[in-house]
């Protein structure tokens, strides 16, 4: 039989942000303060949002809305990423991106720190965009999952196939 393992993955609920973006979309048409000011956000492509309004500070005020609907909906800010405004003719634009998958550097730097950090026995393997944990003891596995909960990497992690 071969050895527990968990991967570890950075995924986000693709339907949870669509549903934040059209929430932040519908009170930004709504709301008193955004009412002339032009502000807007959707979709610009598949993993990337823009948000346009006629002020920078109403243009930040429209990210702080669909940030705010992203953590009610459950999805973690660190899979969210806002660049600063800029101006694009008589609006301000700001464009966001939906953080998926580990980059390979964040992999090395997992992986180090679980057999820095993490019990004897237990290894990590990085297999494309995610890591493959396993070791002898699932009571270890858990140890390395309660590591990696309790420190800071900058991307949401998330624990999948524990076996």
């Amino acid at each position: 039989m071969a050895d527990p393992s968990f991967d570890v993955v950075s995924k986000v609920d693709r339907q949870e942000v669509d549903n934040a973006l059209n929430q932040a979309s519908k009170e930004l048409s709504t709301r008193f303060d955004f009412r002339g000011t032009g502000a807007k956000i959707e979709w610009a492509g598949e993993q990337a949002v823009t948000v346009e309004a006629e002020t920078e500070e109403r243009a930040k005020a429209a990210v702080e809305v669909f940030k705010e609907k992203l953590v009610k909906r459950g999805v973690s800010l660190k899979a969210f990423e806002a660049g600063e405004p800029a101006v694009s003719g008589k609006t301000y634009r700001v464009n966001g991106k939906i953080l998926e998958g580990i980059e390979s550097d964040k992999a090395k730097q997992i992986a180090k720190f679980i057999r820095d950090e993490g019990p004897k026995g237990v290894q990590a393997q990085i297999q494309g965009d995610q890591l493959r944990v396993s070791g002898k003891k699932k009571d270890h596995l858990q140890d390395v999952i309660s590591l990696l909960k309790n420190k800071d990497f900058g991307i949401a992690l998330q624990f999948t196939n524990y076996r």
